[in-house]
């Protein structure tokens, strides 16, 4: 039983990077805070549950996400749920069903719990939502803020499952919910990837990172009395801010000097590396999240400087001294099955189309630094149109507004509640009828479920949805 002067925070996802972050951070606040973990019982010899268990301040829950048993024990008797359990890539990628499964079912399930309790409103719900949902934004449009239309890269089942989870939040009826669409995490641990997904990311794509102490703070925070209730029902980025934004070939700079590397890029050869296809921007709207709930601060110098800590000395020794060794290690990586050398290899045409074009345009791409340009795009923000008066206030929103928003997507407002979060029904512009809160439609730039998972769509919306064709196509 909690203590009647402590809230009860339900964590998921307590093994992961973000979620082991916020679990120190709310064990820091147990004068205040009782903390309740969900985590399955094969992970019972997890370092992060053998660090932990036995803490007077924290309740595991043995048991998964996909099983809806398991997560209303969990739920029953908590003031806020932080939901940021699920599979994520690469792994999510690799297993499209399991994902599907656990990162849809999963909230789902919290989402069920949570209203089957005796007081829903009372309960809060802290959804973490992904970058990967509105995809690759090669300049010129690599800005982006929520609202902005969601689009999938394609092979991102990841993103897929991400999605459909976020409107089944945001569509519940719960109160108290919002979505935080997390960004790259900077983590120590992150010298330990070793997967053929490095080669999907384009050397002059774009991120605004956040640290994973920063990562957890924030959600940590959220369960402070302190968050105003402006704060609920709205969608955020996550992001460090302006000192966080880098082009990828400068976070690879970053990163090589923490491994103790004399070269960057001696590792690899550019024409390894996608153009396109990935996730990432940089954010006009992020300072907003750090306003209502203030967590930045670490920097991407604290992260280098925690990277080079956790880094064995023999990686060091390897990247400094032996750099020919890395580089055969990788291109072997690059060439076995999910490496871009492997599509080439094989003429695995919808792969080579997705992340470079066309054969012709990888065949074009410089193979030595000498002749590749290392870019840097504008740092003047640039919005997209989001068709509507994208700043006013929800509560005045009407019909008229949901008509002009929905013909800027080419589709048909057919009628409904005008409430923001009433079912409202629309027609898209491909013809597919679809059910969607105006405030998922609008603010979360989600739009026409069928079009909107299904890429081989993208271009014949792009033909008549200004909304979209904004972000398509998918050019480098």
């Amino acid at each position: 039983m909690a203590h009647v002067d402590k809230k009860t925070i339900l964590l998921t996802g307590a093994t992961g990077n973000m979620g082991s972050a916020t679990l120190a951070e709310l064990l820091s606040r147990t004068d205040r805070m009782q903390v309740r973990a969900l985590v399955r019982a094969e992970e019972r010899a997890h370092p992060v549950v053998q660090r932990y268990e036995g803490h007077p301040g924290l309740q595991f829950v043995w048991g998964d996400l996909t099983r809806y048993e398991d997560v209303i024990e969990a739920v029953t008797g908590v003031d806020q749920v932080l939901h940021i359990g699920g599979l994520v890539s690469p792994m999510a990628d690799h297993v499209p069903e399991l994902t599907m499964k656990v990162n849809v079912g999963g909230a789902r399930n919290i989402v069920e719990a949570i209203k089957a309790q005796p007081d829903p409103d009372r309960i809060a719900l802290v959804y973490i939502g992904t970058v990967a949902q509105t995809g690759h934004r090669n300049p010129p449009v690599h800005w982006g803020r929520t609202g902005d239309p969601i689009k999938i890269s394609r092979f991102d089942q990841y993103a897929v499952s991400k999605t459909m989870a976020e409107a089944i939040v945001a569509q519940s009826g719960i109160k108290r919910w919002v979505s935080l669409r997390q960004t790259g995490i900077a983590h120590p641990n992150m010298w330990k990837i070793f997967d053929p997904i490095i080669f999907h990311n384009p050397w002059n794509g774009v991120l605004e990172w956040v640290t994973v102490g920063d990562s957890g703070r924030l959600a940590a925070n959220t369960c402070e009395d302190a968050v105003p209730e402006s704060f609920w029902r709205g969608f955020y980025n996550i992001g460090g801010g302006q000192a966080m934004r880098v082009v990828n070939h400068e976070f690879a700079t970053l990163t090589a000097s923490a491994l103790g590397a004399r070269a960057p890029f001696s590792n690899y050869r550019p024409n390894w590396f996608a153009t396109r296809n990935f996730h990432g921007q940089w954010y006009a709207d992020s300072d907003r999240l750090e306003a209502l709930v203030p967590f930045r601060r670490e920097t991407l110098d604290d992260f280098a400087a925690g990277l080079s800590k956790a880094v064995p000395g023999y990686v060091k020794f390897v990247a400094r001294h032996l750099p020919g060794l890395g580089r055969k290690r990788l291109e072997k990586l690059a060439r076995g099955p999910g490496g871009t050398l492997h599509w080439l290899a094989q003429d695995d045409r919808p792969h080579i189309e997705a992340y470079f074009g066309s054969r012709a345009a990888w065949e074009a791409l410089p193979t030595d630094w000498e002749n590749f340009q290392l870019r840097q795009p504008s740092r003047e923000v640039m919005l997209l149109d989001h068709g509507y008066a994208a700043d006013a206030d929800v509560s005045g929103w009407s019909a008229s507004d949901y008509a002009q928003a929905a013909e800027f997507r080419g589709a048909v407002h057919l009628g409904g509640g005008c409430g923001a979060d009433e079912p409202t029904s629309w027609r898209c512009a491909l013809g597919h009828d679809f059910t969607m809160t105006p405030r998922l439609y609008l603010k979360g730039g989600h739009w026409c479920p069928t079009c909107m998972l299904d890429q081989d769509a993208y271009g014949r919306n792009a033909e008549v949805n200004p909304f979209f064709k904004q972000v398509w196509p998918d050019t480098d």
